[in-house]
């Protein structure tokens, strides 16, 4: 549904060139939600903006659908408002000298086709209903709080029946708890509509709650694309793995090939799971989530991936207590039961599951 290939883009600045967008390509399939994740300055909101025609890459191909909308080599730029898109922006861009209705009964009076007077009442309301801001559509756009805001963004967006939404970061600007009822409204509506997303967003969270495939960038280009459980649990490089979630890392040399290998580490020599290709003697980092990380309350044994510690910090989370542990020269962070009987000093001994520990090239 959108197909993108070999896009750049670049900006003049007061520094130099800046190339905020290094030849990504992309393809989002009918239907799916696709997520372009990471940090302030990676390209994702350049990349979307470009697909909405907001933006006029230096190369690249844009499709939607079977239409091509952008293309350097053949000199083609359909504009925004005849891409059948809808978009909402993370200030939401809503217009506030105009009440509910009249924001998303807008995109309908600029199209050229003519709605009677019911037929654009029926639309607007249909739209107010999904998102369900029924009821409301005679209060004053200023009058609605953040989250009904995003609703009416998202409401004057799907109001036209687009073939694909794009989103901004639209729930940056909620607090904590309604960002969280959010995301699951939005996941649902979008799922049940059935119409082809694509999602900026900097927050891991948000990726992998809601999407179907997850795209992480870096300085313009795309690292790794994959299933949400996939980037978690089998990121491809170490930025992937740091940028998704709290990580441990730990640097060592393959001791020993194999499924699982052998790694020795400063803290000790552990087995784990090694990438295709690496030899005796290779640099490696081994990757390992803090709630992978086990009490081990048995007899010290090394060659069971055992490594003993001292407890340096403990804090209560709410739903778990998050311990910083010194294990030689290292600090390793593990999440345990909020129940857990851990105090900061405490000797502790660390189970490191060799099925859960992954390594990485160096």
């Amino acid at each position: 549904m959108i197909r993108v290939r070999n896009l750049q883009m670049s900006y003049s600045t007061d520094r130099g060139e800046v190339r905020a967008v290094r030849g990504i390509s992309l393809e989002v399939q009918q239907g799916q939600f696709y997520t372009l994740l990471g940090p302030s300055g990676c390209g994702k909101t350049t990349t979307l903006r470009s697909v909405a025609g907001l933006e006029i890459p230096q190369e690249g191909e844009i499709f939607i659908g079977d239409d091509l909308v952008f293309s350097s080599h053949r000199r083609i730029s359909v504009p925004p408002y005849q891409r059948d898109i809808g978009m909402v922006f993370q200030s939401y861009a809503i217009w506030p000298h105009m009440n509910v209705f009249e924001n998303v009964a807008f995109p309908l009076r600029e199209t050229k086709r003519r709605f009677s007077r019911q037929e654009m009442r029926s639309k607007v309301l249909e739209a107010l209903s999904l998102v369900q801001l029924d009821g409301l559509e005679d209060r004053p756009a200023p009058f609605l709080s953040g989250g009904q805001q995003q609703r009416l963004a998202l409401a004057r967006a799907l109001v036209k029946e687009p073939r694909v939404l794009l989103l901004d970061e639209p729930l940056s600007n909620l607090d904590a708890k309604l960002r969280e009822e959010t995301r699951f409204e939005m996941r649902e509506l979008v799922k049940r509509l059935g119409i082809t997303t694509l999602y900026v967003t900097h927050d891991q969270l948000e990726a992998l709650t809601m999407s179907d495939m997850v795209a992480v960038m870096d300085q313009g280009r795309i690292v790794q694309e994959a299933p949400p459980v996939e980037i978690y649990q089998f990121p491809g490089e170490r930025f992937v793995a740091n940028f998704i979630g709290l990580t441990n890392f730990l640097e060592g040399q393959v001791k020993k090939v194999g499924q699982p290998g052998e790694v020795e580490t400063s803290s000790g020599s552990l087995k784990c799971m090694l990438p295709d290709g690496v030899t005796v003697g290779e640099a490696v980092v081994i990757v390992i989530r803090p709630e992978d990380v086990n009490l081990f309350t048995g007899p010290f044994n090394q060659n069971e991936n055992i490594l003993q510690g001292k407890v340096d910090a403990v804090t209560f989370m709410g739903d778990t207590l998050e311990c910083q542990v010194a294990v030689g020269p290292k600090t390793m962070r593990i999440k345990l039961h909020p129940s857990a009987t851990v105090a900061r000093g405490e000797t502790i001994r660390l189970e490191l599951p060799p099925r859960r520990c992954r390594a990485l090239k160096g």
